[in-house]
């Protein structure tokens, strides 16, 4: 019986000496937060080419039932009016986590790479500093692609307007670099996206599942775009708004959250 009551009190001694969160730590832990409030476009700002800034054109970005629809129901021809909608804040070292389906089919009109093709794109441009003739905003992309039922087409990989990174120690060798986890994702079902960057380090995920990691990503001199993001000689690229593309494939987002570092 002593010993017992030795070690019961030995263990609340132990444990009275551990160190406790202070208030102020609690407070600055990070948390997820939302940024599509799943009501309304409240904190987004569209932009679609060849269309006003602000121009919902066609009610090409709807919300119903918590979800964030891209349509194209309205138009008669897609005739290369790409477009996205914005989040109205920059982030720079985050965790973002979406979730996305492909539904229905490729507008008229559509390039022939549209069908089951989005993306969403960060560290990019704000919608206001585009040029008119600019079709997608200087950026770093999470390429979304759908299976057609029966063949690969893996989701995931990293495409760059404007921009370069190092994959496996070189710069990267094409627009657009598949992922190294190939993961393709048939019919309309829910997918869960994620990306995560801190400092020059950014990482794919699918479902839960790291596909892809590159680094220093950076502005092209060369692009027409990119280049003059370029000042003072310095040319990385570690901030920008998130933005989830209209391809013309109709597409579902929801529970759009970040985790802030």
């Amino acid at each position: 019986m002593k010993m017992n009551l030795l070690l019961l009190s030995m263990f609340f001694f132990m444990a009275s000496c551990q160190p406790k969160e202070t208030a102020e730590q609690i407070e600055q832990s990070p948390e997820w937060v939302s940024l599509f409030n799943g009501q309304n476009l409240d904190g987004w700002s569209i932009r679609i080419l060849g269309k006003e800034l602000g121009e919902n054109y066609g009610n090409t970005f709807q919300v119903d039932s918590g979800i964030l629809k891209i349509r194209y129901d309205a138009y008669e021809s897609f005739d290369g009016q790409f477009g996205a909608i914005y989040y109205n804040k920059p982030f720079s070292n985050y965790r973002l986590k979406v979730e996305y389906r492909f539904v229905g089919e490729t507008a008229p009109g559509a390039p022939e790479w549209g069908f089951r093709d989005s993306g969403v794109q960060f560290h990019g441009q704000s919608p206001q500093a585009m040029k008119p003739e600019q079709p997608f905003p200087v950026c770093l992309e999470y390429n979304l692609h759908g299976g057609n039922g029966t063949d690969d087409r893996p989701t995931g990989e990293v495409c760059v307007p404007g921009t370069y990174v190092q994959v496996v120690g070189a710069r990267n060798a094409s627009f657009c670099t598949p992922p190294d986890v190939k993961r393709t994702f048939h019919g309309d079902q829910w997918v869960t996206l994620e990306i995560d960057i801190q400092d020059t380090v950014v990482t794919h995920y699918a479902n839960g599942e790291e596909i892809l990691t590159y680094y220093n990503p950076r502005y092209d001199p060369d692009h027409e775009f990119g280049g003059p993001l370029v000042k003072n000689g310095n040319d990385r690229v570690s901030s920008g708004y998130i933005s989830l593309q209209s391809n013309s494939h109709p597409i579902d987002f929801r529970n759009i959250q970040i985790l802030e570092y």
